[in-house]
């Protein structure tokens, strides 16, 4: 688990941009909300899932970084006073209360495409796997899955939610992209 937690912290820290590119303030948000904390269990899954049909972990950082900065986008504009409005994440300042709230949204809009270039761009990985990946990656992250089930959350607010719309809640915010792991982690060894 730490081997997993190490590689994909230096994989995310080398494929972020550089906090001294410009626009600069937006590079830093990026970098402040993604690195130095966190659980990194949906990377740990692609790993898991990869090195389970036998791909080496190094061809696995892309995918494993662009689960991760799908959820971390989400964290971000979850955090914002628009939606759930927390002051803290993962023990420090949430990204809108270091920066502020438009910094913030342009943080989390920059890693959401940065996902997907990562996995369109991955020459490592055949064409197959790449198109694949991004398929599953989007699905996972859009109106039927982790985006919708924030959307039902918010729907849900001061309700009393059955068993079944609680679950369906659940496993579109936070199912939808811990299947996704386990499939980009399988995807990464088809040619």
């Amino acid at each position: 688990m730490q081997r997993c937690q190490q590689q994909v912290e230096a994989a995310l820290d080398q494929r972020l941009p550089g906090a001294d590119i410009e626009p600069t303030t937006l590079h830093q948000a990026m970098r402040y909300s993604a690195l130095e904390g966190g659980k990194r269990v949906r990377p740990m899954l692609v790993y898991a899932a990869g090195q389970a049909v036998g791909t080496e972990m190094a061809l696995l950082d892309s995918a494993a970084c662009a689960i991760e900065f799908i959820h971390v986008y989400s964290l971000i504009h979850d955090d914002l006073p628009a939606m759930d409005n927390d002051d803290l994440r993962r023990g420090r300042p949430t990204c809108h209360k270091a920066f502020d709230d438009a910094t913030a949204i342009l943080a989390g809009d920059a890693l959401q495409p940065l996902a997907f270039q990562l996995l369109s761009s991955d020459q490592q990985l055949s064409l197959t796997s790449r198109n694949r990946m991004i398929q599953v990656l989007s699905h996972a992250s859009g109106s039927l899955g982790m985006a919708g089930g924030q959307a039902l959350d918010l729907q849900a607010e001061g309700q009393q939610l059955s068993l079944s719309a609680l679950e369906n809640m659940h496993a579109r915010k936070t199912g939808a992209l811990i299947l996704a792991s386990l499939q980009l982690g399988a995807l990464s060894h088809e040619q």
